[in-house]
């Protein structure tokens, strides 16, 4: 790091869709942060809802169809044509759960759990929620609050923040 270079000091991860690859990368780099102390803000919307609703969040898919960066075992490009027939994204959200189980990483739940105690905050968009008709109780616990873009807005603000856009 050079003397001009100021250490982050808050990240702002926006989550706004359901897919396992994008919801992990939320949940990954907000703990990381907390990890590393740095001060994570986590705002769910639109689709991302899923990853904090209760009856959602163990429901998570890989998404197989428009999926560019999608791999077959050996490194085949996937074809985007196989995600449409029945029972293929089924099946590849499960070698993806699979594949997390062995590395050990911990599913939706107790991620939110891990980040709220560090320090981490998870909230969830209000506008969002109106538009699925959804309420605070339905949302996992560690939902601190759910706010108007404007108010996540105002949580971002301050000196070496940046907002990420998952």
């Amino acid at each position: 790091m050079s003397k001009e270079d100021k250490p982050l000091k808050k990240v702002c991860i926006i989550c706004a869709k359901a897919s396992i690859e994008d919801v992990y990368a939320t949940l990954v780099m907000a703990n990381g942060a907390v990890m590393e102390g740095i001060e994570a803000k986590v705002f769910f919307t639109f689709f991302g809802l899923d990853a904090i609703t209760k009856k959602q969040m163990k429901k998570l898919h890989t998404a197989t169809v428009g999926n560019p960066g999608m791999r077959m075992p050996g490194g085949l490009p996937f074809p985007t044509w196989l995600g449409g027939i029945p029972g293929v994204e089924a099946g590849v959200s499960a070698m993806m759960k699979k594949q997390m189980d062995a590395l050990d990483i911990p599913p939706v739940d107790e991620f939110l759990e891990m980040i709220t105690a560090g320090g981490g905050e998870i909230y969830a968009c209000k506008l969002a929620m109106d538009m699925f008709k959804l309420t605070k109780e339905d949302l996992h616990e560690e939902v601190s609050a759910v706010l108007t873009i404007g108010e996540f807005y105002e949580k971002a603000g301050g000196e070496n923040t940046q907002i990420i856009f998952t």
